[in-house]
């Protein structure tokens, strides 16, 4: 078996989204090969633990060994808010050849995992290895109509930070370097390629989201049409979208009829306030349910009430996307790079943006299609089962983790016998 290096920024195996992709990444590449896997300090003591509780149980977690690495304590006093907190992420990667210098680290492939983002380079090239850099993710900025929904504030500091991403893209050698040093750039989604002008032989589209087949889900029927979303209340999520979407679609339905449908958003963040007296504005006290973070397994109780998920979300990927898909949940969103390449192909679910009210106007269109229409629901469900299946399921990605390695062993041993 060969050794691969990992660097993962975020790695917890208690926790969802970027850490949760960052240990289930580790696990899958360590079906396959031995791995050496780099993280920050504050991920250890979650780690040491799930480790401690599980190691009889995950039989892959043998082939892992785990490094710690930060920046010294007093230098990490400014990291606040997601921009420093990148720059901290940029530092962090600056760092690491020198402490895997230190660290006499021997490995036979580098693979630079996440934060999954196109602006910030990696510099794992310098410890002269094969390189895979991703998956990185890329989304195209939000439209102005969408953000000023929030105030001018939101505009400006997403505008504000969409100048700083470019300065990066286009003035970062450090960049350049690293797209040209990685053998193998994975991509999560079409919008990558295209930004950083990607040769076709260069890269490949592998979503970073994936998940486990649920358990066996509830048999018991539910006569309420439950519309569903979960995410980070942010102006990126799209959760006003949702929201006037869902009382236009109730606004339409005999009044018996209104009886049967309710929203539930799953969530919290600093727009929460606004939103839920947006849906007392549009009169939503009898028919929405905020709920705050709730822990995985409760969150994957609810999907099983759903019937449908709707995620007019703005950004490259989702994890949330993949849940829904996993429980046979139908996925209603925008036609974008994010979302609308994770759902199936084919799904009749998919708007595109083509202005804010007419982005709402087809959103509720959708929902009263699937309301009167249970083959609707029937064949949407299926597809999204059959996509999870063959696209989303983790074991799918830890096969694609391991043709990519296997590819780089054999280019390399071809390189050595033609010079030999």
């Amino acid at each position: 078996m060969k050794t691969i290096l990992i660097t993962a920024y975020a790695v917890n195996p208690y926790k969802g989204s970027e850490d949760g992709m960052g240990w289930n990444g580790i696990l899958q590449v360590a079906r396959h090969n031995h791995v050496i896997a780099v993280t920050r300090k504050n991920n250890r003591p979650d780690i040491e633990k799930y480790i401690k509780e599980n190691e009889c149980l995950i039989k892959d977690l043998n082939s892992i060994t785990f490094l710690y690495y930060d920046w010294p304590q007093w230098t990490r006093w400014w990291k606040k808010g997601p921009l420093l907190s990148m720059i901290y992420f940029y530092m962090w990667q600056l760092g690491m050849p020198f402490f895997l210098w230190f660290k006499r680290a021997k490995f036979d492939v580098a693979h630079n995992f996440n934060f999954h983002n196109d602006w910030s380079p990696s510099f794992l090239w310098l410890l002269s290895k094969p390189f895979v850099w991703g998956p990185i993710g890329h989304h195209p900025k939000i439209p102005k109509e969408h953000l000023m929904k929030y105030g001018k504030s939101a505009y400006l500091k997403d505008r504000m930070l969409w100048v700083i991403k470019n300065i990066f893209w286009h003035f970062d050698p450090f960049l350049w370097i690293t797209k040209r040093k990685a053998e193998k750039i994975l991509c999560m989604n079409s919008s990558v390629a295209k930004k950083l002008k990607l040769p076709a032989c260069k890269y490949e589209i592998i979503p970073s989201v994936a998940v486990e087949k649920p358990m066996a889900s509830s048999s018991e029927s539910n006569e309420q049409f439950t519309v569903m979303m979960a995410a980070r209340m942010v102006p990126l999520k799209g959760f006003d979208v949702a929201i006037k979407a869902f009382s236009a679609f109730k606004n339409s339905l005999p009044e018996e009829s209104q009886k049967k449908v309710n929203l539930l958003l799953i969530g919290s963040g600093p727009e929460k306030d606004a939103l839920m007296k947006l849906c007392d504005t549009l009169d939503l006290k009898d028919h929405c349910t905020f709920i705050s973070w709730i822990n995985r397994d409760s969150l994957m109780k609810l999907y099983q009430k759903a019937s449908v998920f709707l995620f007019p979300s703005h950004e490259g990927a989702g994890m949330v996307v993949a849940e829904a898909l996993s429980f046979g949940v139908p996925v209603l969103c925008y036609d974008n790079y994010g979302p609308g390449e994770l759902v199936p192909l084919r799904s009749a679910l998919k708007v595109p943006m083509n202005g804010y009210e007419l982005e709402v106007e087809s959103f509720k269109t959708k929902l009263l299609k699937l309301f009167y229409s249970s083959p609707l629901i029937e064949a949407e469900s299926k597809m999204a089962k059959e996509h999870f299946n063959n696209w989303l399921h983790w074991n799918v990605r830890g096969n694609q983790y391991k043709t990519i390695y296997q590819d780089l062993f054999t280019y390399e041993q071809n390189i050595s016998h033609s010079f030999a």
